[in-house]
């Protein structure tokens, strides 16, 4: 009997391996490591006020460039609006002369046919005087080569009279202000 006395206490000792013990080893783990940060978190007091003073100025610099940057974006808002609007009132301005002739040609109560035919004419090169002032020039031709990028086709024939991929018939006038279509040109080609 004494020697089974014996291997009851060995038995009471022995480790568990079980979900409780790797429980109990992770608990005893953290505590140890939040016992560290404890100790590694405590800082000099000169340390924590030039560390504080510098946060201070770091965010007083964020809010400045926030600032400014708040700034320059509504300048910017203000600058572009104020370029399309100076854009508009252009343009307006180099169209209202057409429109006055349009009013007056309206205005004439005994004109002939020959007149209104004239007065019609002289307003069609007004308005391409006025396209010519405001840099907007017309494209597609009769004869011209086709080109996809400012040619609209809507159509095609063929002709032996004319080359290949050459516009036979313009439908409708298509106009460019620098390198940027304004309206491509309707036409017809040939193939």
């Amino acid at each position: 009997m004494a020697e089974e006395t014996k291997a009851c206490p060995e038995q009471e000792t022995e480790v568990n391996t079980g979900p409780a013990a790797e429980e109990t080893e992770k608990a005893d783990e953290k505590q140890e490591k939040k016992k560290k940060k404890e100790k590694t978190e405590k800082v000099p007091k000169a340390d924590y006020d030039r560390l504080q003073a510098e946060f201070e100025a770091h965010k007083q610099q964020y809010l400045r460039v926030l600032a400014e940057y708040d700034n320059f974006r509504k300048r910017s808002a203000n600058e572009k609006t104020g370029v399309y609007n100076n854009a508009v009132s252009d343009t307006v301005n180099a169209i209202l002369p057409v429109a006055d002739n349009i009013d007056r040609a309206l205005a004439q109560e005994n004109a002939s046919a020959e007149d209104m035919k004239k007065g019609v004419e002289m307003i069609a090169n007004q308005f391409k005087a006025c396209f010519e002032k405001l840099g907007i020039r017309e494209i597609g031709a009769v004869g011209e080569p086709f080109d996809p990028t400012i040619h609209n086709a809507v159509a095609h024939i063929d002709s032996e009279e004319l080359g290949e991929n050459v516009i036979a018939a313009v439908f409708q006038k298509g106009y460019m202000l620098g390198d940027k279509v304004v309206r491509h040109a309707m036409v017809q080609v040939a193939n």
